[in-house]
């Protein structure tokens, strides 16, 4: 069944090419300011802090936090944002130097449990820096996913480990399948599995139709 979604999904809207990133720290950045806001926003700071030679782990974490709180001003919530990306750097300079190869050498569980103790380090945000960055086997789940296994119906729970393990056992464990299927969901909630959701023009719609998504508004 997932499978065929993805198929269908790939089929629709082509490959994503997920993360847009040239440096992979610039992965781990983006996965914690881009939570709450649009990538949009986070690519104005990604930019910002690009012309001004700070991306990098040592370079963002000797800010005064002032300063970092203004230079990720416009990706929304930047006290917080600001607070959490200190966090992860410190954990980072810390515990691996800020070596990202150093600190991919740590097992998947062992590495997810450290990620997820850092303050402001969501499951979300986890699995995105463990795939994207890390290549490691992990799905991430996001509102998208929720939604599309409600409706489709895929599972019914609002639990991130239940829906993440669902979709890890039954999938093949493929990191680029992965990636771009995460990638594709997130591109069928934005255009078509809206709160309002567009199940006329949905790719999906023979199988949705035939249980009724339209019933359903979240």
């Amino acid at each position: 069944m997932l499978l065929k979604i993805y198929n269908q999904l790939l089929e629709h809207f082509g490959h994503q090419q997920w993360w847009p990133a040239e440096k992979k720290f610039e992965i781990i950045v983006g996965a914690i300011l881009t939570q709450r806001t649009s990538w949009k926003n986070v690519e104005k700071v990604i930019q910002n802090l690009k012309k001004k030679k700070l991306l990098e782990p040592k370079k963002l974490f000797q800010l005064p936090i002032k300063k970092l709180e203004g230079l990720i001003k416009p990706c929304g919530f930047y006290k917080i944002k600001a607070k959490r990306l200190r966090s992860f750097l410190k954990f980072f300079i810390d515990k691996y130097n800020g070596n990202l190869e150093e600190m991919f050498k740590t097992s998947l569980d062992e590495l997810r449990k450290e990620l997820l103790s850092v303050h402001g380090i969501g499951h979300e945000t986890c699995d995105s820096i463990l795939l994207y960055v890390g290549e490691m086997s992990v799905f991430v789940v996001d509102a998208y996913t929720f939604r599309l296994c409600k409706r489709y119906p895929l599972i019914y729970s609002k639990d991130y480990e239940e829906v993440r393990k669902f979709f890890e056992n039954n999938l093949p464990k493929d990191v680029n399948l992965f990636k771009e299927f995460h990638a594709l969901i997130v591109e069928l909630g934005k255009n078509y599995c809206k709160t309002k959701p567009l199940c006329e023009e949905c790719p999906l719609r023979g199988d949705c139709n035939a249980i009724g998504v339209n019933d359903l508004s979240s």
